[in-house]
């Protein structure tokens, strides 16, 4: 099983991570939750790994890559999905465990500026998020850090049932959804 995790909320993160290293779960991150995984002492990649081509423009662009999305998009289901991933030598994404910059932690400190309140629009994470909701049969979304126990208890005792992936797909789109409102509030005002 291979995993995508990329927080800002790092709540409960180190355990949730130490577990599904326990399960032998192949765990690739970005940044700060990287360098937080590591020291926790979890065994973690660079999504770098995955895409083959570094974080840029300040992070800006880490996991907006066809190595990733392909991974994340493909129905297990479809030979063609298959074939055209093994064609291109694109591994399944299994899991995708992500929370969003901190959008209205940051607006609401005073004197925050536009720049910095647009530096703290995430991108690549509802990107990832919106693309493993979708494909939720096949990929399991958590953004919440309170369902990390649950996730954890699932995946000792066998896999995640569809009826959990897709409440954990709704809650993945009320996520974003609610996060751009946020957004597009505080453009109308800025």
């Amino acid at each position: 099983m291979r995993t995508i995790i990329s927080v800002s909320d790092k709540t409960g993160l180190a355990e949730f991570a130490k577990g599904l290293e326990q399960l032998n779960i192949d765990m690739f991150s970005t940044g700060g939750t990287k360098k937080a995984l590591q020291e926790a002492g979890v065994r973690v990649h660079s999504v770098s790994d995955i895409t083959g081509f570094p974080e840029i423009l300040n992070g800006r662009v880490k996991t907006l890559h066809p190595m990733i999305h392909g991974g994340i998009l493909a129905r297990r289901s479809l030979p063609d999905h298959m074939k055209q991933l093994a064609d291109h030598k694109i591994t399944p994404i299994d899991m995708v465990v992500v929370n969003l910059y901190p959008f209205v932690q940051t607006i609401a400190k005073p004197g925050v500026t536009l720049e910095d309140a647009l530096e703290n629009i995430d991108i690549g994470g509802p990107t990832m998020v919106r693309a493993s909701a979708k494909n939720f049969p096949d990929v399991i979304v958590v953004v919440d850090p309170t369902d990390y126990p649950i996730i954890l208890n699932f995946l000792k005792n066998g896999q995640v049932n569809l009826e959990t992936r897709k409440k954990l797909a709704q809650k993945a789109f009320q996520h974003t959804a609610t996060y751009d409102a946020a957004i597009a509030q505080y453009l109308l005002r800025a």
